[in-house]
């Protein structure tokens, strides 16, 4: 059995779950409103604020399915009565990040400046203080959407190794590598 999939999703108050016959899964909260389209086999009953999700059989199909529909329904639970917050931390000298709106303008030693619209689901704050590396903070109720989001701006200017220059998770350890080794005699 999966052990992901037979945990059970406890409902918070102020969060409500609907199936609809075609098992759409609509969860609306204080958040927001999100909608998955759940595979018609599987099983997903709601009982006293406790929602479980089951296979109908033992088929490969069912078991790869069975884990991951109780792992989207469980972040769209979280989304809606929490929310997602990722931190992006922007690392090297002379790059600077700043927004207009849902815009977001990247310098990151590049020859011309990075514009990127973010999907309107997705706020973003900029943050540059004197003497700290500038910050991206993103927030939504939509984790995959977030992700995908910091994901695109994280691959502008991935890591290097030697420097440790470019945008990375706010906490996130870079391995770093030993340049070269002394010159000849």
């Amino acid at each position: 059995m999966s052990r992901i999939g037979k945990k059970i999703i406890t409902i918070p108050a102020g969060v409500t779950v609907d199936v609809s016959a075609g098992n759409l899964v609509t969860v609306k909260g204080p958040k927001g409103t999100l909608s998955q389209q759940v595979d018609q086999d599987m099983i997903i009953a709601i009982e006293e604020g406790v929602l479980t999700v089951a296979r109908p059989t033992e088929q490969k199909r069912h078991k790869a399915m069975h884990g991951l529909y109780r792992s989207l329904i469980n972040n769209m639970v979280v989304g809606v009565s929490e929310g997602y917050t990722k931190v992006l931390e922007i690392i090297g000298v002379g790059y600077k990040a700043a927004n207009q709106g849902n815009i977001l303008e990247l310098s990151l030693g590049y020859s011309h400046a990075i514009f990127m619209s973010i999907p309107a689901e997705v706020a973003i704050v900029t943050a540059m203080e004197k003497g700290k590396n500038p910050m991206v903070t993103l927030n939504s109720i939509d984790k995959q959407l977030i992700g995908q989001v910091a994901a695109k701006i994280k691959s502008l200017r991935p890591v290097e190794p030697y420097k440790g220059k470019g945008v990375r998770f706010q906490g996130e350890q870079v391995r770093r590598k030993a340049g070269k080794a002394g010159g000849k005699k």
